[in-house]
């Protein structure tokens, strides 16, 4: 099931910002963050602002910035899901650097969001409002247009007179508006952009026509349903109906959800045929395990899916599925064992019925016997994320951690930039009596989530363990020589 890696646990605002292309304007309750808020420095020369390569260092940056701050869920199935959704749909852009990064938030707003650099996002609350799989493309398919379109070196460039150190505020009003809510974010942008930002604006409302033209055409090359993108708009105009949102003024909504809007992505949608899909039932899937972990409790999760089932869900099997996973969590595994019997007889290769089944063993006490449903199924799909970690897990809940180790430190080499490996990895370290490699792991982490401080002093206790083995020094000390270049750098920033 989905784990959290909440670094600091604060809601998450869901305006992400105004000019780093971030998606559509949903607000949400946000307790203000009082830190300071660091983002990378941009050097002296405002033409490397417009290279991908700056972009890209950027939005990692940001990232790492980002994950301090929010809580966000890994959750390798949802991620696999997500990841092949967007590259499916970057295949038919014009998006040039296709080196992304997918985070997803820990939030029950509807949000998505991208950062130039290709950083995309996804709230949890986006798989619970868009009701289909073409709902839900439309918006990730609106942000790689963002992306692809390259808007903010293009809003940069507009305001060219703008220096660095005005452009860093701007970055830090987002980062703020990101994780503090939509008031001190754009009290932030305010100071920092005070005589354009009307201009600004303005040139972002641009940017969403462009986005939705460019994102409904993308949809429709993908092979999805063009009308799903004015179902989807309307469904948030519904949600934000009534929001404080709508009492901002209108030229400081800047991702603005209106009739006109809808009735405009509505025009547009008319000039390509209507597809009929059907259900897709690995949404389906994964919406249900985004309904469990957003539940309070487990036993709510229960009662949800069986009401659902005794409706008219959308689809029924996912639905099953959702009870499988909350009467697991609910330490029912024998009922769920039930459930899931019922849904996956003609199905018995799909990776989430068998990590079902094997989290159902696990609550059950019977870890080794998860491994091995867990093993078989890698034999067939060998390197398979959400496999492997599954795994993983139940090697380490079954004593076995000398080999959950190896298996993790193999999966590293192919998802280095995954925190929830590397927190895993940390632990069955820990357990196999690796204290320096546990301290390695627990420094890429860090790393990855933002905390330098904390992977400096990780690799400095490694450092003081490592004894006479001059390889591994020489490994430790070279990382720690990287991360010491990298807290300069966000210093100077």
């Amino acid at each position: 099931m989905p784990i959290r890696l909440q670094v600091l646990k604060r809601p998450l605002a869901s305006w992400s910002g105004i000019l780093l292309c971030l998606g559509l304007f949903f607000p949400t309750v946000g307790k203000p963050v009082t830190e300071d808020l660091k983002i990378p420095n941009l050097g002296e020369s405002s033409t490397s602002l417009f290279s991908s390569e700056f972009e890209y260092n950027l939005g990692r940056d940001w990232l790492k910035a980002f994950r301090r701050q929010a809580p966000t869920v890994n959750d390798p199935l949802l991620y696999s899901y997500l990841e092949s959704m967007v590259f499916d749909l970057v295949t038919h852009s014009d998006l040039q650097d296709r080196r992304l990064e997918l985070i997803i938030v820990d939030n029950p707003n509807i949000n998505a969001f991208a950062v130039p650099g290709g950083i995309i996002g996804v709230h949890t609350g986006l798989f619970q409002y868009a009701q289909t799989e073409d709902e839900f493309a439309t918006v990730i398919a609106h942000e790689i247009a963002h992306l692809s379109q390259r808007h903010f070196s293009r809003g940069v460039e507009m305001a060219q007179s703008q220096s660095p150190l005005n452009i860093a505020g701007l970055l830090a009003g987002i980062l703020l508006a990101a994780t503090a809510g939509t008031d001190a974010g754009l009290a932030a942008m305010t100071a920092t952009q005070a005589a354009l930002q009307d201009q600004q604006l303005r040139y972002s409302r641009a940017n969403e026509a462009e986005a939705d033209r460019i994102g409904l055409r993308l949809l429709y090359d993908a092979g999805m349903d063009p009308y799903a993108a004015p179902a989807m708009f309307e469904r948030m105009l519904a949600t934000t109906r009534y929001s404080s949102a709508n009492r901002l003024p209108e030229f400081l909504r800047t991702h603005p959800l209106s009739e006109k809007r809808i009735a405009d992505t509505r025009t547009r949608a008319m000039q390509y045929p209507k597809r009929i899909r059907p259900v897709s039932l690995q949404y389906q899937l994964m919406r249900a395990r985004v309904a469990v972990s957003l539940a309070d409790t487990p036993e709510e999760a229960v009662t949800i899916f069986k009401n659902q089932i005794e409706g008219n869900p959308r689809s029924r099997e996912a639905a099953s599925y959702g009870l499988t996973l909350a009467l697991t969590q609910a330490g029912r595994p024998d009922e769920a064992a039930l459930v899931l019997d019922g849904i996956w007889a003609e199905n018995e290769q799909r990776i989430e019925y068998v990590l079902a089944d094997a989290d159902i063993a696990l609550a059950k006490g019977k870890a080794d016997a998860a491994a091995k449903k867990i093993e078989a199924r890698l034999r067939v799909s060998p390197g398979n994320h959400p496999l492997t970690m599954a795994y993983a897990h139940a090697l380490q809940q079954g004593g076995q951690s000398h080999l959950a180790e190896e298996v993790l430190v193999d999966q590293s080499r192919l998802k280095p930039n995954d925190p929830g490996l590397w927190y895993l990895l940390a632990e069955v370290q820990g357990l196999s009596g690796n204290i320096i490699g546990l301290h390695q792991s627990r420094a890429e982490y860090f790393i990855l989530v933002g905390n330098l401080d904390a992977a400096q002093r990780q690799l400095s206790y490694a450092l003081q363990l490592v004894g006479n083995d001059f390889t591994r020094s020489a490994q430790i000390n070279e990382r720690l020589s990287q991360v010491i270049n990298m807290r300069a750098a966000l210093d100077r920033g």
